[in-house]
């Protein structure tokens, strides 16, 4: 693997960091699909988008997994901006790098994300004809759950607090005090509401996962574009690409990744049920990820 600093060409003036896993035996001589790999909201690329892209790079690709702008290594100001337009672009950026890379066939890229990775995904591959074959884990809609609910149970209408929230946290920005927070997974135990929003504390604020520059917390000025995004606006439409979804059966996020399965405009989409796993096992369960891997990689290696 190889450790890189990419341009962002999306006019912002800051570098993505990001790692490159290679095939074994691998030849820079020779020619390779590539996929994009997008971390989790709230995540860096050294937990499961890394993973990931190691268990995808052993099955013969040319991998990325990479910090969000204003995230993780990368850079940007202020730190920990979850603007999903963004997050978005960004997988767009790391195509645009692959792209000049003489080993990367450029006809031959997908992308996959975990989380609001996937959801992320899913938007670039909407908007981005270049991806041609799109994987996602345990997706989230991020518009979707922040408006209506990790159990999809609240109205849009009724986050209208949510966008006020973000609009004083901007004014409060702007007036020099300290950037104003939000939790992207629970901060402390006590907070999860059930047991499954506690295994992602576990996650992000305990050995099982914690990382340096991973702090749990989105900017509060954030939800103003969160709350009113819609990572599958058009799919109806324009996502035309092979899609291949993994869940949990125990997933409280599974409605997410129904409603692209049938929001997408794609006929070559299918979901795959890891029994027994829930949201976050399918991040660094070691039984999920291996069957997760055993779907995608036939399924990138057959579309790609």
């Amino acid at each position: 693997m190889k450790k890189v600093n990419i341009p962002n060409t999306s006019g912002l003036n800051i570098n993505i960091s990001a790692v490159i896993y290679f095939p074994a035996n691998f030849d820079e001589s020779k020619s390779y699909p590539a996929v994009v790999v997008s971390h989790p909201g709230g995540g860096v690329k050294e937990q499961t988008a890394g993973t990931y892209a190691a268990k995808l790079a052993e099955n013969g690709f040319v991998t990325v997994a990479y910090d969000a702008s204003f995230q993780g290594e990368s850079g940007g100001e202020p730190r920990q901006l979850e603007n999903p337009h963004i997050r978005t672009e960004d997988v767009s950026v790391v195509i645009d790098y692959l792209t000049t890379l003489p080993y990367v066939d450029k006809d031959r890229i997908g992308a996959m994300g975990i989380c609001a990775g996937a959801g992320y995904t899913a938007n670039a591959a909407i908007n981005d004809r270049r991806i041609k074959a799109v994987g996602t884990i345990s997706m989230v809609n991020i518009g979707q759950m922040f408006r209506n609910g990790w159990d999809n149970n609240v109205k849009d209408a009724d986050a209208i607090p949510y966008i006020q929230a973000g609009s004083d946290a901007r004014t409060s920005d702007a007036s020099g005090a300290d950037i104003v927070t939000i939790p992207m997974a629970p901060l402390t135990e006590e907070d999860a509401p059930n047991e499954e929003l506690r295994q992602a504390w576990e996650y992000y604020h305990t050995d099982r996962a914690e990382y340096c520059t991973a702090p749990g917390f989105a900017t509060a000025r954030s939800l103003n574009q969160i709350i009113t995004y819609d990572a599958f606006h058009k799919a109806e439409a324009f996502f035309t690409q092979p899609l291949q979804t993994v869940v949990g059966s125990e997933a409280g996020s599974k409605w997410m990744s129904d409603d692209l399965l049938k929001r997408a405009a794609s006929t070559d989409k299918n979901m795959h049920i890891v029994e027994g796993a829930n949201h976050m096992s399918l991040y660094d369960g070691e039984a999920e990820i291996n069957e997760a891997v055993s779907v995608l990689a036939p399924f990138f290696q057959s579309r790609l």
